[in-house]
């Protein structure tokens, strides 16, 4: 199972004091050299962390895989189509949320979505879908054509009693068995820490889990490369 990091807090950081500094690139290379698979970054429409410049700097990195969350808009298209990461993530996106709120809802937006799908992959982007763990959104990716689904796992994160989280664990392995039998790759992500990732990197069948608030987090006391190494231990 790999492991993608989201270096968005970094960048929190930095616009806190409207600084150059922490720079969300060299994050990012810390992170790769403490075993990270991949590097995630939400390009917001508002910037209120990472901006177009960090994203072109990070699609510069040798080697490394960069996979860009974004909303679907004609101007996030645009900017995708230009840089071309290595795969976009397509997630809703509120200006007042605090992180992302809830998966995407690929049934409601299927027209809209159906034309963006085809025009990255058509330029050689890979598409992922952030969705709750429900059938019938997992169906309409795959009549999508998306190559990947991401889970969103806010529920199992927040769930405070053992049989909350054991249902949504049950529901998160369903979903990945459907998502892997009509043909979609399976992420997950969102509320991930070291205390609760081992249940979720049982189930076979999730490819990477993208983690981003927790690992930072945990830099600030061991640094990002130890940070990282401690989740891909974990993850072990």
């Amino acid at each position: 199972m790999k492991l993608g990091i989201n270096i968005d807090h970094i960048a929190t950081l930095r616009q806190a004091r409207l600084e150059n500094f922490p720079d969300p690139v060299l994050a990012a290379i810390e992170a790769l050299e403490g075993g990270a698979d991949g590097i995630v970054c939400h390009l917001r429409e508002d910037r209120r962390h990472i901006h177009d410049y960090d994203v072109k700097k990070l699609r510069a990195i040798k080697n490394a895989r960069l996979d860009l969350e974004m909303a679907a808009t004609p101007e996030m298209v645009k900017f995708a189509l230009k840089i071309k990461p290595d795969y976009v993530t397509i997630v809703p996106e509120k200006r007042k949320e605090i992180t992302t709120e809830g998966g995407l809802d690929v049934v409601k937006n299927r027209k809209k979505l159906k034309d963006i799908i085809q025009k990255l992959q058509d330029n050689g982007i890979s598409v992922s879908l952030f969705i709750d763990p429900e059938l019938k959104q997992v169906e309409e990716s795959a009549v999508l054509t998306a190559h990947f689904i991401e889970i969103h796992t806010g529920a199992y994160a927040n769930a405070k009693a053992e049989n909350q989280k054991l249902a949504q664990l049950s529901k998160i392995q369903k979903i990945t068995e459907k998502a892997l039998w009509v043909g979609l790759r399976v992420n997950a992500g969102h509320g991930l820490d070291y205390n609760n990732i081992s249940d979720i990197a049982r189930i076979e069948g999730i490819e990477e889990l993208n983690i981003g608030f927790s690992v930072v987090a945990r830099a600030l006391f061991v640094g990002m490369k130890q940070a990282v190494k401690e989740m891909k231990e974990k993850i072990r």
